[in-house]
């Protein structure tokens, strides 16, 4: 299917399935789908399966967007605990259209869950309560990661009952926009059809003897003791000054042993500048997620700590996160505080999903699950751009079930795109229009010009840095926090960052419609006691105001980020 087909079949409406091999252009059609609702003012939530998907579609995850978080499956006391999040609620009940991107690795429990949400919210029996539902991703992708034993039956999405119950449309995009014709393609395509071929087979034996030029590539392994292996490697070689930084832990002995083998940040981190680096902590508050890449540039402040270069261009002074253990009384029992990087010179195939590589080296020689080395192969943007340094009989397996569920899905994607191409345009163009109504928006082309005039403004203002008065003037327009952070793909937390510099600019604005409920500013007002009556230094930051991930931890990450910062921002 061409996108431009797939694009109709969103606009009218439909739930879909939004599917195709690597580089043919799933995320551009979804900006397409995007930028065409928010100029019809038609509310949508772009969501993702991980964190680092979110980044790439300007989203948030859909566990945080929901209100599922963890969970697996949903109870009516579960339902309760949501309600009382003003903002979940009010996001919940106004949404109109929601995507998912990456939802291969989103297991059928958790996406029946967020169906039973919306049914709840929106007050309707209807899959996802009626709401337009865009999944969006690729089965030959890793399966979700879980604390227990899935079979194939649980952990596809597409076996659960509302996946059938929601009457997707497929769109199986063909076009190949990021490999085109180069012989990546074609390996990519026989692996996921099944059919290697000998001069497939001729190829990678040819790549394996290839030597890389690249002295700075990204390498990608199955395990991570190969991964750590080749990054103490790296950072040996590296000729610049070492910065250790080494972990602290307080409290309980026991429990902080536990802390130090549960999290990702080492007790001991050496880094230079040059050095490349992982986030192993989400940290919506300052825009990095478990899995966001970066290179050291310097170090600096009072503690000398690290500041990231990531890829897109922004700088972060990466300064320690806590992980802490609290117990009913919302009492800290032991703390583990830590930078939180590790080196990444190599990562491992699992976090590398979703990238898109001009070079990479990769061993696919200990291979142990199916779609590994499909996954790791099809982050490149051409064969050029591969070294391929191993390989095994595993990695260019892909998994039965996904497999026999792709052919249906190409078969499926055949009925639905005979059903555009019968529909005339004018018709068309009217179904569209009904479902930009049905959904509250507007078809007027005034407001629709003004809309795209207003972007180019925000686009300007965006350049210049004005990023504050962007904010304000949304504010005063009547928006919402999540549309704001939707429309100017931005976190949440990030515009509750500029409601807070706002509040304190302009006392008298009329701000509110943001206060959260009252027993959120009372918990938080309690848990801010508790810190200070505790008398810790390092709760606090330079600025003599308790640290907000202090404050999530004391409230035992019931309470969002975003929450507290608005509680704290209305308490007396």
């Amino acid at each position: 299917m061409e996108q431009e087909t797939a694009l109709s079949i969103l606009k009218s409406g439909h739930n879909a399935y939004l599917t195709g091999s690597a580089g043919t252009g799933k995320t551009y059609l979804i900006n397409q789908y995007i930028e065409y609702l928010r100029l019809r003012n038609v509310p949508v939530a772009v969501t993702a399966s991980t964190g680092i998907a979110a980044t790439h579609i300007g989203g948030q995850t859909i566990h945080s967007w929901s209100g599922i978080g963890i969970r697996d499956l949903i109870t009516i006391d579960d339902l309760e605990k949501i309600a009382r999040n003003k903002q979940t609620r009010e996001r919940l009940t106004g949404i109109q259209v929601l995507i998912i991107d990456e939802i291969s690795m989103l297991s059928g429990k958790v996406l029946t869950g967020i169906s039973d949400i919306l049914k709840h919210f929106k007050r309707s029996d209807l899959p996802f309560g009626g709401v337009q539902t865009i999944l969006s991703g690729d089965f030959f992708q890793l399966p979700p990661v879980s604390r227990e034993a899935m079979s194939n039956r649980e952990k596809f999405a597409f076996m659960a009952p509302v996946w059938v119950a929601s009457k997707l449309k497929v769109c199986y995009l063909t076009t190949q926009y990021r490999q085109g014709k180069d012989a990546l393609a074609i390996v990519l395509d026989e692996v996921r059809n099944k059919a290697v071929s000998d001069d497939t087979i001729n190829l990678i034996q040819d790549k394996m003897q290839e030597t890389s030029t690249e002295t700075d590539v990204l390498r990608l392994f199955t395990h991570n003791a190969d991964v750590d292996a080749m990054n103490e490697q790296r950072l040996t070689a590296n000729e610049n000054t070492l910065h250790t930084f080494l972990a602290q832990g307080k409290g309980n002995p026991k429990l902080v042993e536990n802390l130090r083998n549960s999290v990702l940040a080492a007790p001991s981190l050496g880094l230079k500048v040059g050095a490349k680096v992982m986030f192993v902590r989400n940290n919506p508050e300052k825009d990095y997620h478990n899995g966001t890449i970066g290179t050291v540039e310097g170090f600096e402040g009072e503690g000398d700590w690290p500041k990231v270069l990531l890829l897109n261009g922004n700088s972060i002074l990466a300064k320690p996160e806590e992980w802490t253990v609290v117990d009913e009384q919302e009492n800290i029992l032991a703390s583990y505080q830590q930078v939180p990087l590790r080196l990444a010179w190599a990562i491992t195939i699992h976090k590398s999903q979703g990238m898109t590589l001009d070079a990479a080296e990769i061993d696919l020689s200990k291979t142990f699950e199916t779609g590994q080395g499909y996954v790791a192969l099809s982050r490149l943007k051409n064969w050029n751009g591969l070294c391929l340094k191993g390989i095994n009989n595993t990695a260019l397996a892909v998994d039965d079930l996904a497999f026999k569920a792709d052919i249906r899905f190409k078969e499926l994607s055949e009925e639905a795109e005979d059903g555009v191409i019968e529909e005339d345009q004018e018709k068309l163009t009217s179904v569209f229009e009904h479902f930009v109504r049905r959904c509250g928006g507007t078809n007027d082309k005034e407001v629709i010009e003004k809309n795209k005039a207003r972007e180019k403004k925000f686009v300007k203002k965006e350049k210049t840095g004005n990023t504050l008065s962007i904010t304000k003037s949304m504010i005063e327009e009547g928006k919402s926090l999540d549309q704001i952070a939707s429309e100017r793909e931005l976190s949440l937390n990030t515009i509750v960052g500029h409601l807070e510099r706002i509040k304190k600019d302009h006392p008298t604005m009329a701000l509110d419609k943001f206060k959260p409920e009252a027993h959120h500013i009372t918990k938080v007002q309690k848990a801010m006691s508790n810190l200070k009556a505790q008398g810790n230094e390092e709760f606090f930051d330079k600025n003599g105001d308790l640290k907000i991930g202090m404050i999530y931890s004391a409230l035992n990450g019931k309470v969002e980020y975003d929450v507290i910062r608005l509680a704290r921002l209305f308490a007396d």
